[in-house]
This record gives C-alpha cells, sequence and structure tokens, in this order.
C-alpha cells in the first residue's frame, strides 16, 4: 500500500505529576468508578442515565452509523456482482432489413430473447487505494466510538456532580431550617421580654430582621435545589414534574482514594485523547488514498449467464455467454489537482496531530487542576471545621455575657451570624471537594476502556 503507515506522534510525558509527587503506575478504574462512594442512591441514578439519557442515545446511535459506514468502505475490497434478467419479445418489419445484437434476422418474425447474465465489476486494489479507505473509516469509527465513551463519562460524573451537589444543598437547608427555628424561639422569648420591660425594642427588631434574612437564605436555598432536581432529571432522561430524590444531607466524609497513576497512562485511559488519535489515524490513511491517485486504476468487468429464444432451453450449455474486459486508467494530466489534494490531505494530518497533542496536553492540566483541588479543598474542610467549632464556642460565650448584662445583644447576633456562615461554608466546601474527586476521576478518563468501546488500539 502506498503512503505512510501510522506511528502514534510523539507527546512530551513527564516523569510524574506535580501535585502528586510520589506518582506511581496504578490499576486502571473500575468501570462502575462510582462505586468507590458507596452510595445506592448514586448508584441508581447513574443506572437511570446509562439507559434512558438522550444525548447517550444520539452518540450510540452515531457509533452505529459510523461503523455500518466502515462496512460499507470495506465492502469495496470485494467484486461487486448484481444480475438483471431480461426478456424480449419483438416483432420484426417485413419491409426493411432487422438486426438483433448485431446479428442478421429474418424479415416479418417475432423474435422471443431470454436473458439471465451475472455481471461483475472489481478495482483491482493494487496500490492499497481501497484499503487505505477501509483504513481510515474503520479509525472514524473507532473515534466516534470513543467519543460516545467521553459522552457516558460526561453524563456519569455529571450525575454524581448533580448528586452531591444536592445532597450539599440538603445540608445548608438542615442547618437553615435549625437556625430559623433557633431565631424563632429567640423572638418569642424576646418578645416576652418586651412586653415585660426588660428589653428595648430594638433588641427584638434586631432577632426579628435576623430571622427574616435567614428564612430569605432558606428560600433561596430551596429554589436552587429544585432547579438542580430538574437538571438531574434530564440527565437521567426522566421528564422533571415526575423527578424526585430524596434529601440526604452531605455530611463531612472525605472522598474515596483515587491513585492517579503516571502521565503516561492517561494516552490509554482518556476518551477524548483517543479520539483525537484515531483522528489522526484516518487522516493518515487518507494521505495513502491521495498517493494512490497518481497511480494507474485497474477494473475488472465481466459477465455471464444464459440466453436463449426459448424459456425451456434458456438452462443448456449451448444457451452459456461470457464476456471479461478488463480496463485501466491512467491519469495523465489533472491540472495539478492530485498535487494539491495530496497537500491539502497531509495539511489535515498535521491539523489533527496538533489536535492530539493539545488534548494529551489538556489532559495532564486537568489531573493536575483536580489534583491540586483536591488537597486545597482538604486543607479548607479541615480548616472550616475548626472555625465552625471557634464559631460555636463565641455563641456560646456571648449568650453567657449577654444574660449577664455584660454585653449587648448585637454580639450575639453577630455570633449566630458568623457560626451560620461558617456552617454553610463547611457544607459548601464539602461539595466542592467530592466534586474535585469526580473531577479527578473524569480527568483519569474514569471507568473508560477503548475495548469495550469498539475502538481498535
Amino acid at each position: 500500500m502506498v503512503g505512510p503507515n501510522y506511528a502514534r506522534p510523539a507527546v512530551d510525558q513527564p516523569a510524574h505529576f506535580k501535585s502528586q509527587a510520589d506518582s506511581e503506575a496504578a490499576p486502571a478504574i473500575a468501570r462502575e468508578w462510582w462505586q468507590l462512594y458507596a452510595d445506592p442512591e448514586l448508584d441508581r441514578l447513574i443506572a437511570t442515565a446509562n439507559a434512558s439519557n438522550q444525548t447517550l442515545r444520539q452518540a450510540v446511535a452515531r457509533v452505529d452509523e459510523a461503523r455500518a459506514l466502515a462496512r460499507v468502505a470495506a465492502s469495496f475490497l470485494f467484486p461487486t456482482i448484481s444480475t438483471n434478467p431480461s426478456f424480449t419479445h419483438l416483432r420484426t418489419s417485413g419491409n426493411r432489413d432487422s438486426t438483433i445484437t448485431g446479428k442478421r434476422v429474418q424479415q416479418g418474425v417475432t423474435v422471443n430473447d431470454w436473458l439471465i447474465p451475472f455481471d461483475l465489476a472489481w478495482e483491482l486494489d493494487v496500490w492499497g487505494r481501497v484499503r487505505r479507505s477501509f483504513e481510515s473509516s474503520r479509525a472514524q469509527a473507532a473515534a466516534t466510538a470513543d467519543d460516545a465513551g467521553l459522552i457516558r463519562l460526561t453524563v456519569e460524573t455529571d450525575v454524581a456532580q448533580f448528586y452531591y451537589s444536592l445532597r450539599s444543598l440538603d445540608a445548608q437547608l438542615q442547618i437553615l431550617t435549625d437556625n430559623v427555628a433557633a431565631y424563632r424561639e429567640q423572638v418569642r422569648l424576646l418578645s416576652v421580654q418586651l412586653k415585660t420591660g426588660l428589653i428595648s425594642a430594638i433588641v427584638v427588631n434586631q432577632a426579628q430582621a435576623q430571622l427574616q434574612a435567614t428564612l430569605a437564605q432558606q428560600r433561596d436555598v430551596e429554589r436552587a435545589r429544585a432547579n438542580l432536581e430538574h437538571a438531574l432529571a434530564i440527565l437521567c432522561g426522566q421528564p422533571a414534574p415526575s423527578f424526585a430524590v430524596a434529601a440526604n444531607p452531605l455530611h463531612e466524609s472525605a472522598p474515596p482514594a483515587v491513585p492517579p497513576g503516571l502521565p503516561a497512562q492517561i494516552l490509554a485511559r482518556r476518551p477524548d485523547v483517543a479520539a483525537a488519535e484515531q483522528t489522526v489515524v484516518a487522516l493518515n490513511a487518507q494521505i495513502g488514498v491521495a498517493t494512490a491517485e497518481f497511480y494507474p486504476r485497474f477494473m475488472l468487468t465481466s459477465s455471464a449467464g444464459f440466453e436463449s429464444a426459448n424459456l425451456s432451453t434458456l438452462f443448456n450449455w449451448q444457451s452459456r455467454v461470457a464476456s471479461i474486459s478488463p480496463s485501466i486508467s491512467i491519469p495523465i494530466f489533472e491540472g495539478g489537482r492530485l498535487r494539491a489534494n495530496l497537500e491539502a490531505t497531509k495539511a489535515r494530518y498535521q491539523q489533527a496531530v496538533a489536535a492530539y497533542v493539545n488534548q494529551v496536553l489538556i489532559a495532564y492540566g486537568d489531573v493536575e487542576d483536580a489534583l491540586t483541588d483536591l488537597h486545597a479543598l482538604s486543607d479548607e474542610v479541615g480548616t472550616l471545621r475548626e472555625a465552625v467549632s471557634a464559631s460555636q464556642n463565641y455563641l456560646r460565650l456571648a449568650q453567657v455575657q449577654y444574660r449577664q448584662g455584660l454585653t449587648d445583644y448585637l454580639i450575639v447576633i453577630d455570633a449566630e451570624r458568623t457560626l451560620l456562615a461558617n456552617q454553610l461554608s463547611l457544607a459548601q466546601a464539602v461539595n466542592l471537594q467530592m466534586g474535585a474527586s469526580i473531577r479527578l476521576i473524569k480527568a483519569l478518563g474514569g471507568g473508560w476502556s477503548a475495548f469495550e468501546d469498539g475502538s481498535s488500539r
């Protein structure tokens, strides 16, 4: 076959990830990566999404289309055989000369002609043009399958992130609900004290303002949860009005450990990197197709069958007919079209190589980002946990001093606001930490496998 054989483009491969200096070879992540989180509800949601997500169904249909087109390209490796049976009933004129298929026939007679031909047409793939075309189509089908793998992984990780965001909002709602209940009781007690003249109306108004502000915050979180649940319904391929996820507050739980492995493993783990490489393979094969256009093209056309004037003798050995007509097409002058087409194909190949290398660099960056986020958010969660503990002590002391008349009620309100803000920040940080863990799994390619998605590596 003319044209270059494929060789993977060279890419710089760092020895380890900067954010994980002790990186070493790690086993591939299991296909059902979400089971690392040991959450039955998450398992159910991802199973529903894999079965019903409409974007994923479109991707699977595109894979079926690409594989069918690859089989179309493969069909040109074989001869095309067809038959076109015919029957002719002819009455010749008695007043002029008549010929049928180049033979003189009698005048004024009726002629029947039964014909069953079998026609064969075949391009002899001397230079590999057809084989290179099939190679390109097969690589395009593999790239489409890898794209579908990327969509599947994206849907799965989006479901996981939406789910834990829902649970984080549940935790924030729980915090706000508890604070609203405490603030209501506080306003009630202060109203009683106001009636007895123990405090001024300023204190009651301060407490009432704090209660109303927290109620508004609670309503905003409820709205955000409803909208997120609707988005999760679409991911799962379900109608939003009938879709619901039970409240399950996300408490302080560390995400599972995910070893990143070595940077070189990214080349085999990520579906987007694999898809970019398969595009390079396809365009490399197209260079061979464009090169083969410079060479002669050999065609073989033949026909064989049976022809007779009487149906009863149609399949007699004497009724056989046959012809063979090999041909050759040699390009002599194309006005520079062939050379320009080859140059354009090589330019597309270079574009694909650059896109592949860039995709590898993006993959390295995604893993570094996720590792950095995980480390930073782990420290942030620990710091906020200490902040919540200090805020609780602050509130307790402020309440004691207020009851003893040593401080103004504004100190109590400030302590309550500080505790609430730190509790909400901690809940949000725990969600961000879980999200960084999911993004790391996605950056590493999740449980995607080239062989499961039909790619040929």
